[in-house]
């Protein structure tokens, strides 16, 4: 893995984020259909694609915060894991160009 697939990964856990965000916010907002963050590893990249819970009918709020917590969770646990393989990587690369001069 690369820097660059750490920070898509980043970029597709914070897009993860704001939708369980968006979704706990309105919680009480009558009729309201949550959203849910798909995250998929490109091989190159990772990435996070949206889509809106089915309807189930209900007049109220479809937002589940059991799953929603748990989501945000995950996400802020990702996010913490690649900053660290960046933060490892960036101290790596300083050791061998230390080494080189």
């Amino acid at each position: 893995m690369n820097i660059s697939n750490n920070i898509s990964s980043i970029q597709a856990h914070q897009t993860m984020l704001n939708t369980t965000a968006n979704n706990v916010a309105n919680v009480n907002s009558d009729g309201f259909k949550p959203s849910d963050a798909r995250i998929s590893d490109n091989g190159d990249s990772v990435s996070a694609h949206n889509r809106v819970a089915d309807d189930n009918g209900s007049l109220k709020s479809q937002t589940d915060i059991s799953k929603e917590i748990p989501d945000q969770m995950i996400a802020q646990n990702a996010t913490a894991l690649n900053v660290t393989a960046i933060k490892t990587q960036d101290e790596m690369f300083g050791a061998l160009l230390d080494i080189r001069v």
